[in-house]
């Protein structure tokens, strides 16, 4: 792609860890509150990514087991994530789980965020998991190392703004740009038969635009777009670069 053909797009974001350390409550409370304006309600379906808003700013969060997106990632070399919350709960441990997030992470070469959930329990330590972190050789920015962390509760939404300013602050470093005038590149999330409307699968896009009529190849599949809906089940005619859960029928 030429450079003057790259408009800036938003960053696609993974939140991974340990089973219990706060994922869903996380996304859910982050979707709740940062919902893009006029968008709110009719958001039923599970959709496998979707967009909030801060400050004017577009995040696209890709709510699928994080271990998956990485290893289908590093297989076709393609970067599915631009930027990883890795999620740890300061009332326990850095876990087997936190850690395999971490390194799929860094074997992606995606920078990572680092969110101590849960600091509104009682027994909340996060400074125990700062330090088991930094005898990992991941010495966090508060304290002094150069991996952005954030004190969060994700039930009670504290300080949810502060991790996502910075996310973006690590996306902003990326200089994150796509052609949308061109066709489209992207990964298929999930897919299902459904008896009515046939094969229906949800795509990001990560470059150039997807339109109703176009053909999608997936491996040795094929099929034609013969409609698509946005994150909240809205008739869409196209999606450009990190539209999320775009779902078509094929």
């Amino acid at each position: 792609d030429k450079e003057e053909d790259l408009v800036p797009r938003p960053p696609i974001v993974t939140v991974m860890g340990h089973v219990d350390h706060g994922k869903t409550s996380l996304l859910d409370n982050i979707r709740k509150t940062n919902v893009i304006e006029g968008e709110a309600g009719g958001i039923t379906q599970h959709i496998g990514a979707y967009s909030v808003e801060l400050n004017g700013q577009k995040i696209t969060f890709l709510d699928t087991p994080g271990h998956e997106a990485f290893t289908a990632m590093r297989a076709r070399g393609a970067k599915i994530t631009d930027v990883a919350i890795i999620i740890v709960a300061a009332d326990d441990n850095v876990m087997p789980q936190t850690i395999e997030a971490i390194n799929h992470a860094q074997a992606a070469g995606v920078p990572m965020v680092f969110a101590i959930n849960k600091i509104d329990k009682p027994n909340a330590n996060p400074d125990h998991i700062k330090e088991q972190l930094s005898q990992m050789n991941y010495l966090v920015e508060s304290w002094g190392g150069k991996y952005q962390d954030q004190e969060i509760s994700a039930k009670k939404g504290i300080n949810l703004d502060k991790l996502l300013e910075k996310v973006l602050l690590e996306a902003e470093m990326l200089e994150l740009k796509a052609n949308p005038n061109k066709k489209a590149v992207g990964t298929v999330i999930e897919s299902t038969l459904d008896k009515g409307r046939g094969y229906v699968s949800t795509v990001l896009v990560q470059a150039g635009t997807l339109r109703i009529g176009d053909v999608i190849l997936s491996g040795t599949f094929t099929g034609r777009v013969k409609a698509m809906f946005n994150e909240n089940g809205k008739k869409v005619t196209e999606a450009g670069p990190s539209t999320p859960g775009c779902r078509c029928w094929v």
